[in-house]
């Protein structure tokens, strides 16, 4: 195997059940040479039979890109990996012993890990590389205890890996490190409260480059309202439900992950779409927006407890990076806690990192664009070498 060159890219893989996206990027420049998604793996009717064939149409469709691999050999192949459990708390080099690990956590993301071993499996027979696995829950697993630990019974947690693991990690990471540069500051010295909004939603608090709080847990259902997904709820709803409905677990479990949160209050989940309604005065999306956005509040208002105040507010993904409402929402009343936006800025619809706050404001107000592919790729070479 040759040494790798400064432009040979990585090829950055996300499997799911019938999916696979790809993106193929060069680390240091962060040039993305093609990328794309191959769907209805499986499914009745496609052409796609299973993983291996997708990765087949997914060479033909580079190869139609004008990118041939064999002129352009890959340094490494970079997988995104849902849930590493307790065992992985950083990218790994994936050998048969990992891959049964990864395997053995699918019981944490049923939904997720099993996808990507398959995924993972496919692609190992097809390139000849070091393959990496780079992990959601790896940048929280810093998560002091008491931040960490639900209160059930010690022995019955460790028994069967019960802890708050938090998702998203590669995006905070990256932000993280992108608003530093952004603000021209050490990372270590920044105390940094960062929300990515998509259809997934989560908080972190962030210190020194670490994280010390996170909003989702266990699972993704955790924490913030999002598209689908109800966030944070009592506990007691799964019981009551049961006796009161006659639902199942697995039904209550669709219901909270699929049929609920901004979905289940206004009967839609694509946020602008939200917007447009709450403009045309409709009553169900303005209650769906007033929560989505009394929750961010409640995440920011404890974090700055927990940080001790911050030095930035940050907003990344989909709606954090092009929603002027959310931002403006989330701020409104934060004044005495230092926090405000400029609304000039705030309605620009500039793609860059930014500041929306006003100058000599306590709490810089940011919005910084994620990149989960990026950051894949990076981690994946760095670990390579």
């Amino acid at each position: 195997m040759t040494e790798p060159t400064r432009d040979q890219p990585v090829l950055v893989l996300n499997a799911g059940s019938s999916s696979l996206k790809y993106q193929l990027v060069v680390p240091e420049s962060g040039e993305v040479r093609a990328g794309g998604i191959v769907e209805r793996i499986g499914e009745a009717g496609s052409d796609v039979a299973d993983h291996s064939a997708a990765l087949q149409a997914m060479t033909t469709r580079l190869h139609a890109d004008g990118v041939d691999l064999d002129e352009v050999p890959l340094r490494a192949v970079g997988h995104r990996v849902v849930h590493g459990g307790p065992d992985f708390s950083e990218p790994v080099i994936i050998d048969d012993a990992v891959l049964e690990r990864i395997r053995a956590l699918s019981a944490l993301a049923p939904l997720h890990n099993p996808a990507a071993v398959i995924g993972i499996e496919a692609a190992r027979q097809h390139y000849d590389v070091p393959h990496v696995a780079v992990f959601d829950t790896a940048f929280f697993s810093t998560l002091p205890d008491a931040a960490s630990t639900y209160a059930v019974p010690r022995d019955l947690a460790a028994k069967h890996s019960i802890r708050r693991y938090g998702f998203h990690g590669t995006s905070h990471q990256f932000v993280a490190q992108a608003t530093a540069d952004l603000l021209g500051r050490p990372l270590a010295e920044l105390r940094q409260v960062i929300l990515h909004l998509g259809n997934g939603c989560s908080a972190s608090a962030v210190r020194g480059g670490r994280a010390v709080e996170t909003s989702m847990g266990l699972t993704p259902l955790q924490g913030l309202v999002m598209g689908t997904r109800s966030g944070d709820v009592d506990p007691g709803l799964h019981a009551y439900l049961a006796r009161e409905a006659g639902m199942t677990l697995d039904e209550i479990d669709t219901l909270l992950n699929k049929r609920s949160g901004v979905l289940g209050l206004s009967g839609v989940n694509d946020f602008r779409e939200l917007v447009q309604r709450v403009d045309a005065g409709e009553q169900d999306a303005s209650l769906a927006f007033d929560v989505f956005v009394h929750r961010l509040k409640h995440y920011v208002g404890a974090y700055l407890a927990i940080l001790g105040g911050a030095d930035v507010l940050v907003f990344t993904a989909g709606i954090g990076q092009h929603s002027a409402p959310v931002r403006a929402a989330v701020a409104d009343g934060l004044g005495e806690l230092g926090i405000t936006v400029d609304a000039h800025l705030n309605a620009s619809g500039s793609s860059q990192a930014r500041v929306i706050s006003p100058d000599g404001s306590r709490v810089v107000v940011a919005v910084v664009p994620t990149n989960e592919e990026l950051a894949i790729a990076r981690q994946t070479a760095d670990l390579v070498g």
